[in-house]
């Protein structure tokens, strides 16, 4: 690649993280796209993009790290009921035409973003709910079929996880924000790249940039998240659900 199209990768990926660590998901919103139109093949990019994506988890893992305000056990909850279904969403992508899962997702994001809209007080205040036996394991099946659309599909579904922690057990959406960017950026989306890269190649050479720019974007997103507080978090993530959700319904009837 030239020193123009590398800058480019940078700026994208930069941009890309920067509204996925501030919103609580997204980033492939931008950068899988931009991958696909330098040249890359559909699976090579998604492999690609999803081992950059982790990048953003370390990103922000060392900031909200910096907060102090992290639960592990609730962290372990996580990733136990979501990392099965990253695995098996990894084995059926190649089984899902690719009209019906962006159309799919696309319309189910633009439902997470009306959803909080229509809910005004949604995610600003936090409570302690369902922590019994019965909402654990509703939660950890919500989480999930969520890991299934993390190992399967390409973008958007960080922000499934961020509203389903604030509507399920309750958490202000700066924190559920922070374990979305943590858990399923450096964990979920880890072992996701692992699986894809074992069953297609690589673009290695264009990773250095990525990389860059989703660490770099991890961290300035979720350091502008702690400072700027639930509400602007709220909006950011109601502004890109319907972004997000508008572009992939867009791409699914483009390529029916």
């Amino acid at each position: 690649m030239s020193i123009v199209e590398l800058l480019v990768l940078f700026l994208v990926s930069l941009v890309a993280n920067l509204l996925s660590a501030l919103a609580g998901g997204g980033a492939g919103l931008l950068q899988l796209p931009a991958l696909l139109h330098l040249g890359l093949p559909f699976a090579v990019a998604l492999a690609t993009h999803k081992i950059a994506s982790v990048a953003l988890g370390v990103g922000a893992t060392l900031r909200h790290w910096q907060s102090g305000k992290f639960n592990w056990r609730f962290s372990f909850y996580i990733l136990m009921a979501g990392l099965p279904g990253v695995w098996l969403g990894t084995k059926i992508i190649v089984k899902i035409p690719e009209f019906w899962a962006s159309c799919a997702l696309g319309v189910l994001t633009l439902g997470l973003g009306l959803y909080s809209i229509f809910k005004p007080n949604l995610g600003l205040t936090p409570q302690r709910i369902h922590r019994d036996i019965y909402g654990l394991t509703v939660g950890g099946v919500g989480l999930f079929s969520i890991g299934v659309l993390n190992g399967s599909l390409t973008s958007g579904t960080g922000l499934f996880v961020t509203l389903w922690l604030v509507r399920w057990f309750g958490l202000d959406f700066t924190r559920a924000v922070s374990y979305t960017l943590i858990l399923v950026g450096l964990f979920w989306n880890g072992l996701g790249a692992v699986f894809l890269a074992q069953q297609t190649t690589v673009a290695w050479s264009w990773l250095p940039a990525l990389l860059l720019g989703s660490l770099l974007g991890g961290y300035l997103g979720a350091h502008w998240a702690l400072l700027q507080g639930n509400t602007w978090v709220k909006r950011s993530f109601e502004g890109l659900t319907l972004i997000v959700g508008l572009s992939l319904v867009i791409k699914s009837w483009q390529l029916f």
